[in-house]
């Protein structure tokens, strides 16, 4: 089940780019719809930075 962890805390990066794309082609119909999405894209990245941090101290913890 670890590894299946280990790809899956990947698809919080794929939407995050999925975010940045439509913020990019959005930016000169909706400006405010294109923050949102460039902010939740910084909080999706956040997570799975966090999310890896974690993830990494759990195995360290179980090895010992």
């Amino acid at each position: 089940m670890n590894k299946l962890w280990k790809f899956l805390q990947y698809g919080y990066l794929l939407i995050a780019v999925i975010f940045l794309i439509e913020a990019f082609f959005g930016w000169n119909d909706d400006r405010e719809k294109s923050y949102f999405m460039i902010g939740f894209a910084v909080f999706i990245t956040l997570v799975f930075f966090l999310k890896r941090f974690f993830r990494k101290k759990v195995e360290t913890r179980n090895k010992n």
